[in-house]
């Protein structure tokens, strides 16, 4: 198994001034998965997993999208107006992709690649999210939610597993 926390941290190099938003911005959401480092280590400590963890917030560039998605950088992010990343000139883009986006992936394929060779099998990637209970002026119901692609292997075990507790509202592929 393999831990990786794409929005685990909420930091900015000192250049970036904060892309001009005040502090406090910084706290909230939208610039990290609140809780999902301190949950992270502590999983790669129960299971002995490695695990990787993105160390710059995803308000700079967003390491859990595609680099053609508009989302990449966004300008605009639950209500925040984001100044520093508009205009973006096609270079700090660049700069952005090649310094922070394209180096993290690089490493978590690294790592799983490592696991893989050291075990002979593909590792079970687990990505950690957090998600914040209102987004974008609605309530998000869901305690957990599990979202997966298209082997269910893993995942229908454990979606059973946290229905079975029958105080949590579980979501599956919902965001």
């Amino acid at each position: 198994m393999v831990l990786v926390a794409d929005h685990a941290r909420r930091d900015l190099p000192a250049g970036y001034n904060g892309l001009g938003l005040p502090a406090r911005e910084f706290e909230r959401h939208i610039a990290y998965d609140i809780g999902v480092e301190a949950v992270t280590r502590h999983l790669a400590r129960l299971t002995a997993a490695p695990a990787i963890m993105a160390g710059f917030s995803r308000l700079l560039i967003d390491p859990n999208r595609g680099e053609d998605d508009p989302t990449l950088i966004r300008q605009l992010y639950d209500g925040t107006i984001v100044p520093g990343n508009y205009p973006l000139s096609e270079e700090e883009r660049e700069r952005r992709l090649a310094q922070f986006y394209r180096p993290y992936h690089a490493a978590v394929s690294e790592l799983v690649a490592s696991v893989a060779h050291a075990s002979g099998a593909a590792p079970f990637v687990v990505s950690i999210h957090s998600f914040t209970p209102f987004m974008q002026g609605r309530a998000r119901p869901w305690h957990v939610g599990v979202l997966w692609d298209s082997d269910p292997r893993a995942v229908k075990p454990l979606l059973a597993a946290l229905r079975a507790d029958g105080s949590l509202v579980v979501g599956d592929n919902v965001r």
